[in-house]
């Protein structure tokens, strides 16, 4: 199995698969390679990408809302799920108004934030390719199920609520950056490597015999998981550290490299 994340990882800077990154991981997956793609994107982000790739056919899972829900591409089945306790959405919106911050969750096909015009969450809706919605009173317009919340706004009064909110609400809550602007709010314990943990036991498949590749914050997790985790060349020094093996940018086809090396031997 290999493991990919999106963002800085497959895609390119432009959001798109490569060719080379394509035919590499198309290879693998004639080859018997289970493909996972695991983001902190909601289930309607990822779907374009594991369709490109032909999950459906090849058996392949997608880890939605950074491990929040798993999902089968040969079935379409959620075989894992876990929400957000909804008591928390006033709370996380109060904390952010009061850093001067933005939030948004996903209701249905879209996006829904505090602020529609905030650079960041329209960064999050071009990601996703999907319409933003605002919704002026956020925390009696937002309705349940909700996997996740995004924070978005600059790094400096990000990385402070992401300290106030992990002190404060232990038990109820983890949030970690995906990247310097986004701050992931999520059930406890909700983390990447915990559902893979999840879906590599439910296939017999062992953490030794797993590939996983990223770039960010919520990616260590992964990294340190599996048999072989690596690090994009554009990741930060932290996740460097604490790979097996540190790949190419996400600009030069870093994931094909990793495909081409470690599973294919050219």
């Amino acid at each position: 199995m290999i493991v990919l994340d999106l963002d800085g990882t497959l895609t390119n800077d432009k959001k798109e698969i490569t060719p080379r990154t394509f035919e590499a991981l198309m290879e693998a997956q004639r080859r018997g390679v289970k493909v996972v793609l695991a983001s902190g994107r909601p289930t309607y982000g990822i779907v374009p990408l594991a369709r490109q790739l032909r999950l459906e056919e090849n058996y392949g899972y997608i880890l939605a809302y950074n491990g929040g829900a798993i999902i089968s591409c040969r079935t379409g089945e959620t075989i894992f799920n876990q929400t957000l306790d909804h008591s928390l959405i006033p709370i996380l919106h109060k904390e952010t108004v009061e850093a001067g911050l933005e939030i948004l969750t996903y209701q249905g096909d879209a996006i829904a934030a505090s602020r529609k015009d905030d650079k960041y969450v329209l960064h999050e809706a071009f990601i996703n390719k999907m319409p933003v919605i605002e919704f002026e009173d956020f925390p009696s317009q937002v309705q349940p199920p909700v996997n996740k919340c995004l924070i978005v706004g600059d790094p400096k009064p990000l990385i402070e609520i992401e300290k106030v909110l992990s002190e404060k609400y232990p038990e109820i809550l983890s949030v970690y950056r995906s990247c310097g602007f986004f701050l992931e709010c999520v059930p406890p314990g909700i983390e990447k490597s915990n559902s893979l943990d999840k879906l590599i036991t439910s296939l017999g498949i062992d953490r030794s015999e797993v590939i996983a590749v990223g770039d960010g914050y919520n990616d260590l997790g992964l990294i340190r998981y599996a048999g072989l985790g690596v690090a994009m060349a554009n990741a930060s020094t932290e996740l460097h550290d604490e790979a097996d093996y540190i790949t190419w940018s996400n600009q030069e086809d870093g994931v094909a490299h990793v495909v081409e090396k470690f599973i294919l031997r050219i």
